[in-house]
């Protein structure tokens, strides 16, 4: 009937389309990426980090007249598998409140790769093989190393032999084709950083620097994985990987000892992983561990061969090591910064696997931790949180976990994972609806009936807007999401977050009329009620302390209607911004499953139940509870109780 319709669709999803290649400069990068690895445009986007590291490495290796090995699955299969692990010490798990020195090494496998020659073309093979007139196994094929010619660079002084036994000739000998290769990227890389630093002034051509030294970056770090890809490389050659992951590891265990053996320096590694080292400073001041810091990176970059370089990366004061690849802490950059930066790695604050609420409430609580050094501080801000979830006082939108869906061919049969059941329903109503394979799905756990498993808890945003007598499970969120990260925390410190949740009181929480008679099981009786004006328990809408101020109470209801009827209007215009509609004009239809936090705020600003507010103060709701969880200082922490 609308022709015109289908052809504005197509115009608009066209040109928005476009609207975002350009912002992403999504073809100048990848066209920049094509002529630095020397592949075509297609290839960029669909090919591996393989192919890109063998069009580099075949056009050093034609002028030499070296051919690369095609093994087949075979031989792959035949090949030796990995001997050698990186070194990952275990962290002495707890808080630190002196500082904590963090030392990296700069691209450490490529640094190994150039100082050591470590190549295909300079490797002799195994110890143990060497001396044997035939031909010895090496990689995916067999190698033959005459005894005489061994001799010979034996003579001179030619041979390196790595920790994990396999022997190299020196680059006097012969210079390795990945060493050079390598040495050119890093060099090339530096160059191009300058010229960066050169072009401040010309944004264009910035951005096409960046992208150049970003694939430089890319490059360097897969090469290493080139060679120690046995089960999908091209050229898999477990000798070249595990001498790079050896090396490496013994030039770690060797930092350690430099930085431990000097007593004017008085220092502790209590971490370690892979490249970097975490060094405890007992009893010195954060200006003394920059100085500190630095004299311990040169020292130990002056006992090994160039390039090999352990950079001062940054201090942590104080700091929380939790586990492997787990850490969090207050981060100073440079001796005269005054305001830290949080910075954490691995835990619930930076994973996209839990909810927000779970992330905005530790980090608050390390924030608190970190800047009062009070436990009690932290204690009133948890509890205040517990509080609100049995309120009822946390945003829908903080409540929503979002699982990837992996595709029912995926899954087996008799899987209990909320994607795919949630996919189950929304097939069962469409067809159409299933989600892509990949996509996140949105879902959150309601209460239930007594013994009824998890997985039938799970709902979507839509189903929760659409039945407003569903409650989402407080109990469930506070004991299996939010206290487990707490404790990992905070428990290093003697703390048992879930004590403190057993002593939150509990309200009762009575059903509105119309929820109450629309109610299938035992659990949604207890929705909440609370008083519209003070926000204690009570059976009916406004409590009789309330009633007896009439004046007062007329005042804070007036201002609640008001500050929601502003929510409402707010909402109402982002929702015509993305329609394309002029201000003023309410968009009339549905909102899609993408807007589905823009609805939850205008359903929580409309509805006349919901989170109560509290008496001088906004809306309990989701613009109320954003500021304490993602403030900076220690005065929000403990204001109430």
């Amino acid at each position: 009937m609308h022709p015109w319709r289908v052809a504005e669709y197509y115009t608009v999803r066209s040109r928005g389309t476009l609207q975002i290649l350009s912002r992403l400069d999504i073809i100048g990068r990848t066209a920049e990426l094509a002529r630095l690895f020397g592949i075509q445009f297609f290839d960029v986007i669909s090919r591996g980090s393989q192919f890109r590291v063998e069009s580099m490495m075949l056009r050093l290796a034609k002028p030499r007249n070296m051919v690369p090995v095609s093994p087949s699955v075979q031989q792959r299969a035949a090949a030796r598998a990995p001997e050698t692990l990186p070194l990952i010490l275990e962290p002495e798990s707890k808080m630190y409140t002196d500082p904590v020195v963090v030392l990296d090494f700069q691209s450490l496998y490529p640094s190994m790769i150039i100082a050591y020659n470590y190549c295909f073309s300079t490797c002799l093979g195994r110890v143990e093989h060497l001396g044997q007139r035939g031909a010895f196994p090496m990689g995916c094929t067999a190698l033959q190393v005459p005894p005489a010619e061994l001799a010979r660079l034996l003579e001179r002084d030619q041979v390196h032999v790595s920790p994990s036994g396999v022997a190299f000739v020196t680059r006097d000998c012969r210079r390795g084709l990945l060493p050079d290769m390598l040495e050119e990227i890093l060099n090339t890389r530096i160059m191009v950083k300058k010229a960066m630093k050169a072009n401040k002034d010309r944004p264009a051509v910035r951005r096409v620097l960046d992208f150049k030294q970003l694939g430089l970056k890319l490059i360097a770090n897969v090469t290493y994985g080139y060679t120690s890809a046995n089960f999908s490389g091209r050229m898999p050659c477990i000798e070249v990987g595990d001498s790079v992951v050896s090396k490496g590891r013994e030039t770690l265990e060797r930092a350690i000892r430099t930085i431990e053996s000097r007593p004017e320096w008085a220092a502790r590694v209590v971490y370690g992983d892979t490249d970097s080292l975490f060094i405890l400073l007992k009893g010195r001041s954060r200006s003394e561990a920059f100085q500190l810091g630095e004299e311990m990176a040169a020292a130990v970059t002056a006992e090994n061969p160039d390039p090999v370089k352990l950079k001062f990366e940054k201090v942590y004061q104080p700091c929380i090591l939790q586990t492997k690849k787990r850490y969090v802490g207050f981060m100073y950059e440079t001796a005269d910064q005054q305001e830290p930066v949080y910075d954490a790695k691995g835990i619930e604050t930076v994973r996209r696997d839990g909810c927000p609420a779970v992330a905005k409430i530790l980090e608050k609580s390390l924030r608190l931790l970190f800047t009062s050094h009070d436990m009690s501080v932290v204690r009133r801000f948890v509890t205040r949180q517990f509080e609100k979830f049995h309120r009822d006082a946390v945003s829908t939108t903080d409540l929503l976990f979002a699982r990837e869906y992996r595709g029912r061919a995926s899954y087996q049969p008799t899987a209990c994972v909320p994607a795919l059941r949630i996919a189950d329903r929304l097939l069962r109503a469409d067809r159409r609806a299933e989600p892509r394979v990949g996509q996140r799905v949105p879902y959150a756990v309601v209460y239930g009936a007594p013994g009824l498993p998890l997985i039938e808890l799970v709902r979507t945003p839509a189903e929760l807007l659409a039945e407003p007598s569903l409650r989402l499970n407080a109990e469930y969120y506070v004991s299996r999401a939010v206290a487990p990260p707490l404790q990992r925390c905070l428990g290093l410190l003697g703390v048992d977050v879930m004590t403190w949740y057993a002593a939150v009181p509990r309200r009762l929480r009575l059903p509105p009329p119309q929820a109450a008679a629309a109610a299938a099981t035992i659990s949604r009786f207890f929705a909440g009620r609370s008083c519209a004006v003070c926000a204690r328990a009570s059976a009916k809408p406004v409590c009789a302390e309330c009633v007896a101020r009439p004046l007062e109470t007329v005042l804070a209801l007036q201002g609640t209607v008001r500050r929601r009827e502003r929510t409402v209007a707010a909402v109402r215009e982002v929702c015509a911004g993305c329609c394309g509609l002029p201000p003023g004009r309410s968009p009339g239809l549905r909102l899609g499953r993408l807007s589905g936090a823009v609805e939850s705020d205008q359903r929580r600003a409309e509805r006349p139940g919901g989170a109560p507010p509290q008496r001088g103060a906004p809306d309990s709701g989701r613009l109320a509870a954003a500021p304490e969880w993602t403030g900076m200082t220690s005065t929000e922490g403990t204001a109430g109780g």
